[in-house]
């Protein structure tokens, strides 16, 4: 999939789905993704190799729409299929939803020591000006 981005955000916000026979796709020779492709996302439209022929083409206008109004049009233009993730893949995505509100924890355990820091320093801080102050006088 080629995905071009451009920086004018008042322009048409268009999905094209080209479509094409299904008895004469073939697989690319090398999978195209964003590792192999050395530009960015917001780079000149890089040649890719050439696909089959496309039969028709579908648009998909994604201005101002969520990411689930898109992927249920899509689903609807192109007629897939869901496909449920296999047990493996469930405990996989556990994990990372365990690990995740982990790191949220964690991440608010850090804020509230480093608060605790500051406080501390800025006491220290205060006490060591108020001594220098009073050895002065």
């Amino acid at each position: 999939m080629t995905v071009n981005r451009n920086h004018d955000q008042t322009g048409p916000a268009l999905m094209t789905i080209h479509f094409t026979d299904p008895s004469s796709a073939s697989e690319p020779s090398a999978p195209i993704s964003s590792t192999t492709q050395p530009s960015t996302s917001t780079a000149p439209t890089t040649p890719s190799s050439s696909g089959s022929p496309t039969t028709h083409t579908k648009e998909i206008n994604m201005k101002h729409r969520t990411d689930s109004e898109i992927l249920s049009q899509l689903i609807s233009l192109t007629n897939a299929k869901l496909v449920r993730a296999t047990p493996e893949e469930q405990r996989q995505l556990k994990e990372l939803a365990e690990h995740k509100a982990r790191a949220e924890k964690d991440s608010a355990l850090s804020a509230v020591l480093n608060e605790q820091r500051r406080k501390e320093q800025a006491i220290l801080t205060q006490a060591r000006g108020e001594v220098a102050s009073s050895n002065e006088a």
